[in-house]
């Protein structure tokens, strides 16, 4: 079994980054700036902001956080959107989500400049990465397939089942798996909860990525010999042990799934950096586009 560190490779990301980001202020070029919307006070919503505007000291590039009541209106919300998109010093940026129920979050997503869009959630993201044309890929898909890509999983020809269904994560994860690259070219089952024999399914899987936001759903007898398994998921558990009140969980029952596999990622230090590495990428990407 092999760790399919996330840390490690989003820090060597991250090195890369800075390194970029060097030349364009040698060069007297803009440095790439991310903003960030974060309305009302989730934990799991803070804590993530707050570690995007320290990666984002961490590679040198600008960052801005604004944050938002609960109680905020759509329309103020809208409004606030509708600022970053005309400001030229901002690259990119991104609407944290859960929002409050009084908010619609599509409402939010289609009212975000395509080009600004570094979360690649917005339709005409969306549509092109389908079509497999150059674009913003969300992050934390894109970072399963530059995990992949650095530990040169093979998985060409392989059967890869994707467990969940989202927009964020389980459905693009699909389409580029299955795309004509590498990594790529598997054939891939994707499976939800009104799928019949999930267990089955996944047995029968080279690669399972699971994606469903249920602590510990994936069980070592739902895994065959040899599968590469990424676990997506992460999910805050009550643990009164802890000073915090509550320990991280993934989707894959770790310590039980680790002895039958291949490569397999940790919860957390798995999937969760190479997301937010991989923001700073569509980032660093977008200031390059618009400085053309």
């Amino acid at each position: 079994m092999q760790l399919l560190d996330g840390k490690a490779t989003s820090e060597q990301i991250k090195a890369e980054i800075a390194d970029q980001v060097a030349l364009i202020k040698a060069s007297g070029g803009k440095v790439p700036h991310l903003a960030a919307i974060l309305v009302g006070n989730d934990g799991a919503s803070e804590t993530y902001v707050n570690s995007k505007v320290l990666d984002c000291a961490q590679v040198g590039f600008e960052s801005t956080l604004i944050r938002l009541e609960a109680s905020v209106s759509e329309a103020e919300l809208l409004a606030r959107i509708d600022q970053l998109n005309k400001d030229p010093q901002i690259d990119g940026f991104i609407v944290q989500v859960p929002l409050p129920r009084h908010i619609d979050e599509i409402k939010v997503t289609l009212a975000i400049d395509p080009a600004k869009d570094v979360d690649g959630f917005s339709p005409t993201n969306v549509g092109k990465m389908t079509l497999g044309l150059p674009t913003f890929i969300s992050a934390t898909p894109n970072g399963v397939m530059e995990l992949l890509r650095r530990y040169k999983v093979d998985t060409a020809g392989k059967h890869c089942v994707v467990v969940g269904r989202s927009n964020i994560v389980g459905t693009p994860m699909a389409l580029l798996m299955s795309r004509n690259t590498n990594p790529g070219n598997a054939t891939v089952t994707l499976v939800h909860s009104r799928t019949q024999n999930i267990a089955q399914i996944c047995r029968s899987a080279d690669i399972l990525i699971v994606a469903i936001g249920r602590p510990h759903f994936l069980t070592a007898d739902m895994v065959k010999e040899g599968a590469v398994v990424i676990d997506v998921g992460i999910t805050r558990v009550p643990d009164d042990s802890r000073a915090s009140g509550f320990r991280l969980a993934g989707d894959v029952d770790f310590e039980a799934v680790k002895h039958k596999c291949s490569f397999i990622t940790p919860v957390p230090g798995g999937v969760g950096p190479m997301t937010r590495a991989s923001l700073l990428q569509n980032t660093l990407k977008a200031q390059l586009l618009r400085a053309r």
